[in-house]
């Protein structure tokens, strides 16, 4: 499917879509030049990634590219609301078998592995009067779960709009809140 704005557009070349998909990672023409055209020089390069971002079709190319940045990057809102369901409601049970012993770190879904922030571990000597052992400490940190559902209520529009109701008199200069509070106008 060919990705243009413009339909009196020229059509691209593969290697001048590779081109354009590469610029508009971090913008360095030269780098993306080398990538669609992996037999040019370095030299040669910065002067032909220059032309070819004048070119109109090209140009045409990158802008619906980065208008469309979602869907150039293969991410949709779904994902992202996917993401944010395996934060929301995953548990820190879900990574025990009892409420001492944990899972196995293999033994995790990806979706449970897809709620941890961060996995710390510590060792810890402890030594009494007849002997000395190692006790290895692990702390799990989830994402946070208010965070996710927040934004998932956000995405979902379940948050109700605030409303907002202002009385008073606009010939004395000011407006009362249902609070009590006077505001200037």
């Amino acid at each position: 499917m060919e990705k243009s704005v413009n339909p009196e557009d020229k059509p691209l070349t593969e290697s001048q879509k590779v081109f354009c998909n590469e610029w508009i990672f971090d913008f360095n023409g030269s780098r993306a030049y080398l990538v669609a055209y992996p037999a040019s020089s370095v030299e040669a390069a910065r002067s032909s990634a220059s032309d070819l971002l004048s070119k109109p079709n090209v140009r045409s190319y990158v802008k619906f590219l980065q208008d469309n940045l979602s869907e150039t990057a293969g991410i949709s809102r779904l994902m992202v609301l996917k993401e944010h369901q395996k934060m929301a409601f995953s548990s820190i049970a879900h990574l025990h078998n009892t409420w001492i012993t944990r899972k196995e770190f293999e033994d995790l879904t990806d979706d449970q592995k897809a709620a941890i922030e961060s996995i710390e571990t510590s060792i810890k000597r402890i030594v009494n009067d007849f002997e000395a052992f190692d006790v290895e400490y692990i702390k799990i940190k989830l994402y946070s779960k208010q965070k996710s559902l927040d934004s998932i209520n956000r995405m979902l529009g379940f948050e109700a709009p605030k409303k907002l109701e202002l009385s008073g008199n606009l010939s004395t200069n000011s407006i009362k809140l249902p609070d009590g509070t006077e505001l200037p106008i």
